[in-house]
């Protein structure tokens, strides 16, 4: 329960943040969600460091700002390979095993993938994620190990080594 106050914090900012109301009306509603959300959150036992958001955040920041640059570089290889010559577009099918432990980091690798234009994650079983991408040349695990590898040092950070 140590994380408590963490995840009061962030829910309190989080409502604050898309409401922006600050009428004693909306304040009460906002105490209550939150009130709410902890109940339920206690009661399904989500409520440890895996829930709580403000000591993962410096990676996951480094790591957003990475993925912001594939981002843009994908976009410009997809562009190229759209205009370019009529049969560069070679679509292709790959399972890549992923080295994250937590579902956070699971879900954070197949999202990255899907963000990053070129490529579709259509499946995630286990460590395993099933990826379309729109060139085969970029469809291979080598490609994808380094968002790999972030992915799960971001997500996974809190996890203990041993």
């Amino acid at each position: 329960m140590t994380y408590l106050p963490g995840l009061v914090i962030a829910l309190a900012l989080l409502w604050f943040g898309l409401s922006g109301e600050t009428s004693p009306f909306f304040l009460g509603l906002s105490v209550i969600a939150i009130l709410l959300t902890l109940l339920l959150s206690a009661r399904l036992k989500v409520i440890g460091r895996d829930a709580s958001p403000y000591h993962r955040a410096p990676q996951l920041l480094l790591y957003m700002g990475w993925l912001v640059v594939e981002i843009v570089k994908a976009n410009v290889a997809v562009i190229v390979r759209v205009l370019g010559p009529r049969h560069a577009i070679d679509p292709a099918v790959v399972r890549l095993r992923t080295r994250a432990r937590t579902d956070l980091g699971k879900a954070l690798f197949a999202n990255s993938i899907t963000l990053t234009p070129g490529t579709v994650s259509v499946d995630v079983d286990g460590d395993k994620v099933l990826v379309h991408a729109l060139v085969r040349e970029n469809a291979s695990v080598a490609s994808f190990e380094p968002m790999d590898r972030r992915a799960a040092r971001a997500a996974d950070s809190s996890k203990r080594k041993g």
